[in-house]
C-alpha cells in the first residue's frame, strides 16, 4: 500500500501513476456504478451522452471554398484597348482594360462577353460603375430594343436576327432566329454583351479594326457599326423570306398542290417576330441621331440618321410582306373552300347518276302481281337500257356544267 508521502509502507518506491489517471472520473463512474449508487447510474449517462458529443454532430463541417471561376467558363471572349484609332499590339486583362485606356489618353476599351453569368457581370460592373438595372437586363435578357441612359453611360439593346436554311418550308418550319446584343456605351469604354447562337462581333471588329478613322471617333462608333450590322442583317433576312413569299404564292394559285394554309401561318408568325425585333429600334436610333444623346458625338450622328433610313426600308418591307400574306392567307382559304365546294358537287352528281337505277330497280322490285312489264319477253333488257341512257345524259350533263 502506498502512503501520504507516495511511497509504500514497506519503503519501496510507487511507481508513477500512468496517463489514465487524467480519466480518474471514469474510475470513480466506474466504482459507483459496481456499487449500484444513483449518483453512479447519475454519472454514466452523462458520460455516454459527454462520448457522443465527440461527434460533433451539431457542428457540419464548412464546405472548402469552391473556385466559381473554375468551374464555368470565362464568358470575355475578346479584350482590346484601342488609342489613337489602333489596337494596342499587347493583350490586355479585362480587369486593367480601363485603366490602360486611361494612361493612353484618348483612347478607349472594348470588352466583349457572351452569355455572361451574374456573378462575372456583377464583378465588371464595380470596375465600370455600370447600373444595377442595366446589368440585370444584360444578364437576363429577353429584352426588346431600347435605348436608356444612366449617368455617363448609355445602355442600348439589340435584337438580332438571321434567316435558318430550310429545304422546303412547311408549316413547323423556323425561317428566323434571334438572338440580343446589348451594349454599355461610356466615354472611354464600350462592353458588349451577346445573348444567343448568332450575331457574332469578331468580323465586325475586325472590320472596324481595318478602319482606324472610324475608331478614332471613339466608342460612339463601335455603337454605330454594331446598329448597322444589326439593321444589314435584318435586310438580309428580309430577302431570303421574299422567296419563300413568293413560293407560297405560286402554289396558292396552282391546281396540282393541295392548299396548305398552315406553311402561310408559320411564315406569317415568323415574320411577326422579324417585325417585332426590328420596329422598336426605330425610337433609339432617332434618339442617337437627333442630338438628343449628348454622349455621341456630331461625326456620328449622321452615319445613324443612314442607319435609321436603312431600318425604315426593312419596317416598310415587313409591313408590306405582312399584308401580302393576309392576302396569300385569305385566298389559301378561299381555295380550300372551292375545293370543298368542288368535292361536294361531284359527290351530288355521282348520287343523282346513281339514284336513277336505284329508284327503277325499286318500282320493279315490289313484286306486286298485277305488273304487265314483268311478263313481256324484252322488259328485262328495255329496263337494262333505259337506266343505262338516263345515266349516259345526266353524266353528259354535269360534266357540262363542270360537276364531274
Amino acid at each position: 500500500m502506498r502512503g501520504r508521502n507516495g511511497r509504500s509502507e514497506d519503503g519501496g518506491a510507487v511507481p508513477a501513476p500512468p496517463p489514465a489517471a487524467d480519466l480518474d472520473g471514469g474510475r470513480a463512474l466506474l466504482h459507483d456504478v459496481a456499487a449500484g449508487t444513483a449518483a453512479g447510474a447519475a454519472r454514466l449517462t452523462s458520460a455516454f451522452s459527454t462520448r457522443v458529443s465527440l461527434v460533433r454532430t451539431s457542428r457540419r463541417r464548412r464546405a472548402d471554398p469552391v473556385d466559381r471561376s473554375a468551374r464555368r467558363p470565362n464568358s470575355v471572349v475578346a479584350c482590346a484597348v484601342y488609342a489613337d484609332g489602333r489596337r494596342l499590339p499587347e493583350p490586355v486583362p479585362y480587369p486593367d482594360a480601363l485603366r490602360r485606356a486611361h494612361e493612353s489618353g484618348d483612347g478607349f476599351a472594348w470588352l466583349g462577353l457572351y452569355e455572361p453569368h451574374a456573378d462575372e457581370l456583377t464583378d465588371l460592373a464595380r470596375a465600370y460603375e455600370l447600373h444595377p438595372l442595366a446589368v440585370e437586363d444584360a444578364v437576363d435578357a429577353h429584352q426588346r430594343p431600347k435605348l436608356e441612359r444612366y449617368g455617363d453611360t448609355l445602355f442600348m439593346v439589340f435584337k438580332t436576327a438571321s434567316y435558318v436554311d430550310h429545304e422546303k418550308l412547311t408549316a413547323t418550319s423556323e425561317v428566323v432566329d434571334t438572338g440580343e446584343v446589348m451594349v454599355f456605351l461610356g466615354h472611354d469604354f464600350v462592353v458588349t454583351v451577346r445573348h444567343g447562337r448568332h450575331g457574332g462581333l469578331q468580323a465586325l471588329r475586325a472590320e472596324l479594326e481595318a478602319s482606324p478613322g472610324q475608331l478614332r471617333k471613339g466608342p460612339a462608333a463601335v455603337l454605330h457599326a454594331i446598329a448597322d450590322r444589326v439593321v444589314d442583317d435584318f435586310l438580309l433576312v428580309t430577302e431570303r423570306m421574299q422567296d419563300d413569299i413568293d413560293e407560297i404564292e405560286r402554289s396558292v394559285f396552282d391546281r396540282s398542290v393541295q392548299p396548305d394554309a398552315g406553311r402561310v401561318y408559320q411564315l406569317k408568325r415568323e415574320l411577326l417576330e422579324l417585325k417585332h425585333a426590328a420596329q422598336p429600334l426605330a425610337v433609339p436610333l432617332r434618339t442617337l441621331a437627333d442630338g438628343t444623346a449628348t454622349m455621341i458625338p456630331p461625326a456620328v450622328r449622321e452615319y445613324f440618321r443612314d442607319v435609321a433610313d436603312h431600318l425604315e426600308r426593312v419596317t416598310m418591307r415587313i409591313s408590306g410582306f405582312d399584308e401580302l400574306l393576309d392576302s396569300i392567307l385569305t385566298a389559301t382559304l378561299t381555295q380550300v373552300t372551292i375545293s370543298q365546294n368542288e368535292d361536294m358537287r361531284k359527290i351530288s352528281a355521282w348520287v343523282a347518276i346513281a339514284a336513277v337505277p336505284t329508284m327503277l330497280a325499286g318500282i320493279y322490285g315490289m313484286n306486286f302481281q298485277h305488273m304487265p312489264e314483268l311478263r313481256w319477253t324484252y322488259s328485262y333488257p328495255v329496263v337494262l337500257a333505259g337506266m343505262a341512257t338516263i345515266c349516259l345524259l345526266l353524266y353528259r350533263a354535269f360534266k357540262r356544267n363542270g360537276w364531274l
